[in-house]
C-alpha cells in the first residue's frame, strides 16, 4: 500500500486557505440546518499505518477517518475546542508569529480540560489541514539536549556552539529556524536517558571516540528531539547510533527515532530516521558483560506485554536481529538499565564499551 504524503506547506497563504475552507464547510452546514462535523483521519489505529523502509512509520493513502459532530454529546466540546484551535492557527499564521503548546494552554487554562487535551487537538488539526504541524505556528515545548562538535545559528540569529557545554544546549522549539549547521562529527550518538548523556559528557566521551554529537530526549522523545535528529541527519548524512536501556521501554524509544510513532505516522518525513542503528545495550550481551545478577531485573508482566506488542509492529519485517533480541529479552524475562555497566568499571561505558563498539561497527 503507499503512503499519506504529508504535504510540507511554504507558504502561509496555503495554511490559511485550509483552515478557512474547514471553517467555510461548518458554516455551510449551519446555514443548511444540518449539524456540522469536522473530519480527520485517524491516528490512533494500525490499521491506517504502512512500513515503509525508506520512511517508516506512514499514513496510508485511503485511511479511515474519525468524526466531530457538534450535535454529539461525546464530542461537542472537542467540536468547539478544535474550531477554537483553527481560529489561534489563523491569526498565528496571518500575523506570523509563533506561540508553544504551553503558551496557548496557559491563555485560557479554564478552557482546556488539561494540557493533553490540547495538544491532542492541535495534532489532529495538522492531520486534518494535512499539513506539518510546525507550520500552524504552534510549536512544541522542546526537552532534549545537545553537546558535542557542533554550531548552528537559532531562529531568533543567537549563535551556539554546542561544544562549550558542560550540561548540553537545549534544543530551539523552532527547529525549522535553524540554519548554518557546522560540524566535524564522525557520528551522531543519540541516548536515552539525561543521566547517561551527563555521564559521558563528565567523562569526556570525545577523548574515546573522537568528534561526535550527542543527542538525549530524556526519555521518551518530544517531536523537537526528533525534527532535530533528523535535520542533523539530512544536513550532514553521518552514522547515527543510538543507545538504549536492554528493556521494552527502551526499544520502543529507539524505534520511535528509526521508525516513528504510529500518532505523527502522517508526519513521517520529517521525524524519522532510517538509517538509525541500534549500538546498544543488546539484551543477548546483558549477561555476558554483567554475569552477576545484581545489576539486572525481572521484567514485569507490563514489560512482556510490551515486548510481545514490539514483536507485532509492521517494521520487524525488516529487522529479523531486533526480532531475535525481543525474543531474547522474552526468554530471560531480564532487563538491564545502561548504568548497570558501571558496577564494571565506573568509566566502563564510556572508556572500553562504546569505543570498541563504535570501532567494531557493532550495531543492529
Amino acid at each position: 500500500m503507499g503512503d499519506y504524503v504529508t504535504i510540507l506547506i511554504t507558504r502561509s497563504a496555503d495554511v490559511l486557505r485550509r483552515v478557512e475552507a474547514v471553517v467555510a464547510s461548518v458554516i455551510d452546514s449551519v446555514s443548511k440546518n444540518e449539524p456540522p462535523i469536522l473530519v480527520s483521519h485517524n491516528r490512533t489505529t494500525w490499521n491506517n499505518i504502512s512500513f515503509d523502509p525508506s520512511k517508516g512509520l506512514v499514513m496510508n493513502y485511503s485511511p479511515s477517518v474519525k468524526t466531530i459532530r457538534l450535535n454529539s454529546a461525546n464530542s461537542a466540546q472537542k467540536f468547539a475546542l478544535t474550531m477554537k484551535v483553527l481560529s489561534k492557527v489563523h491569526q498565528l499564521v496571518r500575523t506570523d508569529t509563533f506561540c508553544t503548546k504551553r503558551e496557548l494552554y496557559y491563555q485560557d487554562v479554564k478552557l482546556f480540560p488539561g494540557q493533553s487535551t490540547l495538544d491532542d487537538i492541535v495534532d489532529d488539526v495538522a492531520c486534518m489541514l494535512q499539513v506539518p504541524r510546525w507550520n500552524l505556528h504552534i510549536l512544541a515545548t522542546s526537552k532534549g539536549l545537545v553537546a558535542g562538535d557542533l554550531f548552528f545559528t537559532s531562529g531568533d540569529g543567537e549563535h551556539i556552539d554546542c561544544s562549550s557545554t558542560g550540561t548540553g544546549v537545549l534544543i530551539p522549539n523552532h527547529v525549522q529556524g535553524i540554519s548554518n549547521l557546522q560540524t566535524e562529527a564522525e557520528f551522531v550518538l543519540v541516548v536515552e536517558k539525561d543521566a547517561t548523556f551527563q555521564l559521558l559528557l563528565d567523562q569526556k566521551l570525545r577523548q574515546y571516540v573522537g568528534p561526535h554529537i550527542l543527542i538525549t530526549g530524556k526519555g521518551f522523545p518530544d517531536v523537537n528531539t526528533r525534527l532535530f535528529v533528523r535535520l542533523l541527519w539530512q544536513h550532514f548524512r553521518l552514522p547515527t547510533l543510538c543507545l538504549v536501556d536492554a528493556d521494552p521501554h527502551g526499544l520502543e524509544i529507539m524505534s520511535t527515532y528509526k521508525y516513528g510513532s504510529k500518532a505523527q505516522s502522517f508526519e513521517a518525513n520529517h521525524l524519522t530516521v532510517p538509517s538509525l542503528r541500534w549500538l546498544g545495550i543488546l539484551p543477548s550481551e546483558v549477561q555476558r558483560l554483567i554475569p552477576s545478577t545484581n545489576g539486572l531485573m525481572q521484567l514485569t508482566e507490563r514489560d512482556i506485554k510490551k515486548a510481545n506488542e514490539l514483536l507485532t509492529r509492521p517494521y520487524l519485517s525488516a529487522q529479523p536481529l531486533w526480532k531475535t533480541e525481543i525474543e531474547y529479552l522474552i526468554k530471560t524475562k531480564m532487563k538491564a538499565e545502561i548504568q548497570c555497566l558501571s558496577q564494571i568499571a565506573i568509566d566502563f561505558l564510556s572508556n572500553i564499551y562504546l569505543p570498541n563498539k563504535i570501532r567494531n561497527s557493532s550495531w543492529l
